[in-house]
């Protein structure tokens, strides 16, 4: 059908319009008159409307337009013929869409601007509406919102708190945190700054942690703190901070931990330890006291009474009787010899007296040399003078330790040699014990299990406060140093 208003041959428009840079641009382009019909499609808004030119060309642009949109699209379409604007974006118009020669509709972008051209029939005026398809960005855009939608609610499975912020402000929080921090919405946390919803106790460590993580994508920081909740109450959290991927590096996502739980029942472990290790003090105490009096009195009551016993006996032995013979009163005065030499040793086992009277330094090297009678171990002992009042903990633990230390190395070391020294360095007193045997196993900072007298040993030391190391000697052997602080104090440091 003739449109009166077309020229003759629409390729014989003027070449602005018909220039090769428009037929090669990727963007879809279509010209109209000042009658709305298309003078100019060009190849790109051919493939993007599936029709060829053939077909649009001398139509009304309503061919392209879906039903729906014609009225309006034609509308301001025509304002802006009236308006004497140049050019302008479509996007007043809301959404646009275009009507593919199938049937089917795709969104589209456009632009319309004035051309002032002039065919071989005169001057006229022409529109030019510069398209762009936007499917693939929808469906691009569709993806990423579905994405986001399944990370989302994975995020809400979760049984961490999880928020994202972006500067200090919250803008993402899954339901495990609106549990955490006592909100009825996740969304409720939504714009919040992060320091509303810390403890203040925690704020300094945290903004150092989110520097840090933003200076550092790659790096993965942890550390411990407080939160507050809606009521009022205070959670001990861990949180795991780690800057996100993105191009402006403000985004850190923080995994939050509630250990409130397991925070109660440390500190109830460590008071229920530190009420055993005092009672074990209590008990140790108590038993040294038993043992000091034990000793006593098999020195001076039982001790005393044999040696009269014997004084006695020895005063028979000249006297000869028939009832008892000379032999028979040897045999007995032999009898209590034994028995006054196996009170003093069962006495010295116990606890010697000469720790009291003499000092350690006296009772370890008496302890050395029954070590070298009974066991051939050889024993050399390096102690330096020591303090003349030594806190009576400190001393019956430094010995007790030592007497340990050479059962330990004669039962199990296959040692030959053994060195004992004992230094007074500050505030403490340095207990230093090697041989030339087996040595420990292979991790022998660690007190094995079934080791009860090195786990006798550990645990003095930590009653008094004190330090214990293991190790093995570059030649062969075995090496244990204990530190005791002078003051003796009896709470222990550790937790081990």
């Amino acid at each position: 059908m003739h449109n009166p208003c077309l020229p003759e041959d629409p390729l014989e428009l003027d070449p602005v319009i018909q220039s090769g840079a428009i037929h090669a641009a990727l963007e879809g382009i279509v010209t109209i008159d000042e009658a709305m019909h298309i003078v100019m499609i060009n190849p790109a808004a051919q493939r993007m409307f599936g029709r060829p030119a053939a077909q649009v060309l001398g139509q009304d642009l309503s061919v392209l337009i879906p039903g729906a949109l014609r009225e309006l699209h034609t509308a301001h379409v025509q304002a802006f013929m009236a308006s004497g604007v140049v050019e302008r974006p479509m996007r007043a118009l809301g959404p646009l869409a275009g009507l593919r020669a199938d049937g089917s509709e795709f969104p589209l972008e456009a632009a319309i601007c004035q051309v002032e051209a002039s065919s071989k029939l005169g001057g006229h005026r022409y529109f030019t509406a510069m398209l762009r398809d936007l499917s693939n960005e929808h469906k691009l855009a569709a993806q990423i919102d579905q994405i986001n939608r399944r990370m989302r609610a994975l995020f809400d499975l979760l049984p961490v708190a999880i928020w994202i912020t972006e500067g200090e402000s919250v803008v993402y929080a899954n339901k495990a945190c609106a549990r955490l921090f006592g909100a009825a919405q996740r969304e409720s946390l939504t714009g919040q700054s992060i320091y509303a919803l810390l403890h203040p106790t925690t704020h300094e460590l945290v903004r150092e942690k989110v520097a840090h993580a933003l200076a550092s994508e790659e790096e993965v920081l942890a550390m411990h703190g407080k939160i507050a909740r809606r009521d009022g109450s205070s959670r001990d959290v861990e949180m795991v901070v780690a800057a996100l991927p993105d191009h402006s590096r403000t985004l850190v996502q923080i995994v939050i931990y509630d250990i409130t739980k397991q925070t109660h029942e440390r500190r109830a472990l460590l008071e229920s330890k530190r009420t055993l290790r005092e009672l074990a003090a209590s008990l140790v105490d108590t038993r040294e006291e038993e043992r000091r009096r034990i000793a006593r009195e098999l020195h001076d009551e039982l001790g005393q009474q044999l040696t009269a016993l014997k004084l006695e006996l020895s005063a028979l032995e000249g006297i000869e009787t028939p009832c008892i013979p000379s032999a028979r009163t040897q045999s007995m005065i032999q009898m209590v010899d034994d028995t006054v030499a196996a009170t003093r040793r069962i006495s010295m086992d116990l606890r010697p007296l000469m720790l009291d009277d003499l000092g350690l330094s006296a009772a370890i090297e008496w302890l050395a040399q029954e070590t070298e009678r009974r066991s051939g171990l050889q024993v050399t002992l390096r102690c330096d003078p020591l303090p003349d009042l030594l806190p009576q903990k400190v001393l019956t633990a430094l010995y007790r330790i030592v007497q340990e230390a050479l059962t330990n190395i004669v039962r199990h070391a296959n040692a030959t040699r053994v060195v004992i020294a004992m230094a007074h360095t500050g505030s403490f007193i340095e207990l230093r014990v090697e041989d030339n045997g087996a040595g420990f196993p292979d991790q022998p900072q660690r007190v094995p299990g079934k080791s009860f007298g090195l786990i006798g040993i550990r645990e003095r030391v930590l009653m008094l406060g004190g330090e214990l190391s293991l190790g093995n000697l570059p030649g062969g052997g075995a090496s244990m140093v204990v530190k005791l602080p002078l003051s003796g104090a009896d709470d222990a440091q550790g937790d081990s």
